[in-house]
C-alpha cells in the first residue's frame, strides 16, 4: 500500500459510516473495474433527471445562489 493510500484510508477512519461506506463502494468499484468511465446506476440516474430537464429548459442557480450553497458549507 502507498503512503498516500494509506493517508487516504487513516482519512476515511474519521468519517460517519455512511461516507466510508461510500468510498469502499468507489475503490472497490475502481480495483475491480479495467474501465476509466463510472457507470451510474439506475437510482443515480433517476435523481438526475430532474437536473437534466432544468438544464434542457435553460433553468440554471443564479450566482447568488450558487454562492449561498458553497458559504453554506464553508467554502
Amino acid at each position: 500500500m502507498t503512503t498516500l493510500f494509506d493517508i487516504a484510508v487513516e482519512t476515511a477512519r474519521q468519517l460517519p459510516p455512511e461516507k466510508q461506506d461510500d468510498i469502499a463502494r468507489l475503490v472497490l468499484q475502481i480495483a475491480s473495474e479495467d474501465q476509466s468511465v463510472y457507470r451510474l446506476s439506475e437510482e443515480e440516474l433517476e435523481s438526475l433527471k430532474p437536473s437534466l430537464k432544468q438544464a434542457e429548459n435553460q433553468q440554471f442557480a443564479s450566482e447568488a445562489e450558487v454562492s449561498a450553497v458553497w458559504a453554506r458549507h464553508g467554502l
